[in-house]
């Protein structure tokens, strides 16, 4: 079924690519002292199938064509995404290996885990945000539960029944749960996943009883009547997620966040090399047909500057690190 899995999500960023794809060609861009002159690796640190592979591959479908060369996506799921960080972290700083990192992992992470392998501030440098997204509450199309309100019912009657997946311990759905629990008094079983696309398997296949998880893992499965979306933590309706309610629309407090993906260079990256690749992603992250992939996925595109970027990080970290500390949640 995993398999399958990874299948649709391809499926779903090529069938769009090849409806839009010959709109927009674009003339490489020029090289800076000889960069980029052979394939450049995107990690994305978690498995094929969920929103931070699907978000790297929009991007890296029409960067090939900007940058004149191969643009590969390298899936090193594990530990909450942090042995691709660790991948990245260590590798080479000359440009060729670039980490697709989120909120859970970069801001996260570093608190949650005792030693999570990697300084986000210190080992990597920022290039650009790709999007800002809100999670989601989904159950399968066949669930019981219709609204929150029902799955608020349930959970109130059987405290501790209801399961909730989420793609890894500590990861940013997971301390939605937390705060939905400690805030709303909603007591569930927190169901950890190592990504997004086993958690999307098991709760299709009814293991589970509700998903909290990106915009981006879900969209395809929502809009062909798989799953149910019950409410989303941004601040406002998006994108294909605008008829969703807000969980802060429906009474429940200190719900709203945001989620991003975004890309970064191994700490020591030459500027002139940094500067290349910010340029090249931000001119893909324009194009209409990559732009409306990640829309279409309950997203808005952000491409930022490096200094932008990494002042959003920062700010994150801050954040993450005390709702981390109230949750109590500690992993090795």
């Amino acid at each position: 079924m995993l398999t399958k899995l990874k299948f649709t999500a391809a499926s779903l960023c090529w069938a769009l690519f090849a409806v839009h794809g010959g709109a927009s060609a674009q003339q490489p861009m020029s090289q800076v002292g000889g960069f980029p002159n052979q394939t450049i690796r995107f990690v994305s640190p978690f498995p094929a199938g969920g929103g931070n592979d699907a978000t790297t591959r929009f991007v890296t479908s029409r960067l090939s064509e900007i940058t004149g060369q191969s643009a590969v996506v390298d899936n090193r799921g594990g530990a909450g995404g942090n042995i691709g960080a660790k991948t990245v972290a260590d590798a080479r700083p000359d440009g060729y290996t670039v980490l697709t990192g989120q909120v859970s992992l970069m801001a996260v992470n570093p608190t949650l885990y005792a030693s999570p392998g990697f300084d986000p501030l210190k080992n990597f440098m920022p290039i650009t945000q790709i999007n800002a997204a809100p999670l989601v509450l989904v159950v399968a199309s066949n669930s019981p539960y219709k609204t929150i309100a029902d799955l608020a019912t349930q959970i109130k009657s059987q405290p501790g029944r209801v399961t909730y997946a989420t793609p890894g311990n500590g990861t940013l759905s997971h301390l939605v749960g937390v705060v939905l629990e400690k805030d709303s008094a909603l007591s569930m079983t927190h169901v950890p996943y190592k990504g997004a696309a086993p958690a999307i398997t098991d709760l299709l296949g009814g293991q589970v009883d509700l998903l909290i998880t990106s915009t981006a893992s879900v969209s395809s499965f929502i809009q062909n009547g798989k799953m149910r979306a019950l409410a989303v933590t941004s601040p406002r309706r998006i994108g294909v997620f605008a008829k969703v309610p807000t969980l802060e629309e429906l009474g429940y407090r200190n719900t709203t966040f945001e989620d991003w993906y975004g890309f970064f260079a191994p700490a020591g990256t030459p500027p002139e090399r940094v500067a290349y690749l910010h340029d090249s992603i931000v001119r893909a992250l324009k194009l209409p047909e990559v732009n409306k992939l990640i829309t279409d996925g309950g997203s808005e595109v952000v491409g930022n500057t490096p200094a932008a970027f990494a002042a959003q990080l920062k700010e994150d970290i801050a954040r993450w690190s005390r709702v981390v500390k109230l949750s109590g949640a500690k992993l090795d």
